[in-house]
């Protein structure tokens, strides 16, 4: 160890304090009262607080819990759900309410807080809270067992240079980080404007039709085995995630041993059209050609599959089509629920999509010309994918170097 550090455990240079969960029954307000409620949420990947979805509790309530505050000198750290989210609380939330999910590390003289927050950031406190976490519905980090959580600190005035150097390598850090995913957005953007215009700027000659005329096979949902027989092995049966992002994932399974009948409906073939009919409202109607599949494999109720008739259109074209802003705003506009996070197709609002279709060989020609282009936008997009991992490790080398005295 380098001279003058010292090992100590985050009890030993920080009280770790929990929250407070509101009464059973009690509903956090949305109207501002003098006390505000901190929960996990509101935690951002950067150490800061959104404050645009704050909620509050009443007077009443506040003297019930008054005692699982945090002051604008702690850093909080969350517990539960999503575990090791650590970061600042601004003046204004001084005071403010703490969730249950979360603790406050009120530190001890001698202890810089930025210097603390780094560790946090690093990946010996997660090898080591992830150590300490215990397996749960919810898994949860427990306050005693965070207590033991070890760290090499220098004196004071070392753990200040340290952050010194830190708070400059990670401004050039985000900087390049910024610009990466920049130029990642934008060359996906350029794809999807290219694709966009191939759609819109079409030539005479293309058939306006709907998606059922030019169906071999009609929308149909799948089969979701019921939860009870979840399983480690078995069946595999395709999840959302095999759909979303316009790319289809046979690895997006899980599995059921639940009875099965080869001669139902819901088995999946490579080639199939498959549609996702219930997601988000940016995420639903999301389609991907199915592939890779090498063994038989269900697709869930949440899905629905089709085959279009090759005579009338290729397969790739439909799906490209089906990609474009035009038809995104069309499809997302048919989704419905009263639940505003989650919107459902119905199997009439898939038939009667507005289709445009051309010959045979101009699709094979647009399709040869979307292909290129997407093959030469995702290398650039790797490029720029594999920079964001490099920073990513170049942060976490930093971080070690840190806190092993090699700064």
């Amino acid at each position: 160890m380098t001279k003058g550090w010292q090992t100590k455990t985050l009890g030993e240079i920080a009280d770790v304090k929990g929250g407070k969960r509101v009464p059973k029954g009690y509903k956090l307000q949305t109207e501002p009262t003098d006390h505000p409620y901190i929960t996990v949420s509101d935690f951002t990947d950067d150490g800061t607080i959104d404050t645009s979805r704050l909620r509050y509790v009443s007077q009443e309530v506040f003297e019930q819990i008054k005692r699982y505050t945090i002051s604008s000198k702690d850093l909080y750290l969350s517990i539960a759900g999503t575990i090791g989210k650590t970061g600042y609380v601004p003046d204004e939330l001084d005071g403010a309410n703490l969730t249950e999910n979360a603790c406050k590390l009120v530190l001890h003289p001698g202890t810089s807080r930025d210097f603390l927050y780094y560790f946090t950031k690093s990946s010996d406190f997660a090898d080591q809270a992830g150590a300490n976490t215990r397996t749960a519905a919810q898994p949860k980090l427990a306050l005693e067992r965070l207590k033991t959580i070890k760290l090499c600190i220098p004196p004071l005035p070392e753990q200040q240079r340290i952050v010194a150097i830190l708070d400059d390598a990670f401004a050039d850090l985000a900087t390049a980080k910024t610009n990466a995913e920049k130029n990642l957005q934008n060359a996906r953007a350029l794809f999807e404007s290219h694709l966009d215009a191939v759609f819109s700027q079409r030539e005479a000659g293309w058939e306006e039709t709907t998606l059922e005329k030019i169906l071999n096979t009609q929308p149909r949902n799948g089969w979701s085995p019921p939860a009870a027989n979840h399983s480690d092995t078995g069946t595999p049966v395709l999840t959302l995630s095999s759909v979303t992002g316009f790319q289809f994932r046979p690895e997006k399974i899980k599995y059921t041993s639940a009875p099965t009948d080869n001669h139902r409906h819901y088995w999946v073939n490579n080639g199939d059209f498959l549609i996702t009919r219930s997601n988000t409202p940016e995420l639903v109607g999301h389609v991907a050609i199915a592939s890779g599949i090498e063994q038989p494999t269900i697709y869930p109720d949440l899905i629905m599959r089709m085959n279009p008739n090759p005579e009338e259109i290729m397969t790739e074209f439909l799906f490209y089509q089906l990609r474009t802003a035009k038809l995104r705003s069309e499809i997302t506009s048919r989704a419905h629920g009263a639940n505003p996070t989650m919107k459902k197709l119905n199997k009439e609002a898939v038939q009667t999509l507005p289709i445009c279709v051309p010959t045979l060989p101009t699709q094979k020609s647009i399709l040869n010309s979307l292909n290129r282009l997407a093959d030469e936008t995702g290398r650039l997009a790797r490029i720029y994918e594999q920079k964001l991992t490099a920073l990513g490790e170049l942060k976490q080398s930093l971080l070690h170097q840190a806190f092993s005295g090699q700064l």
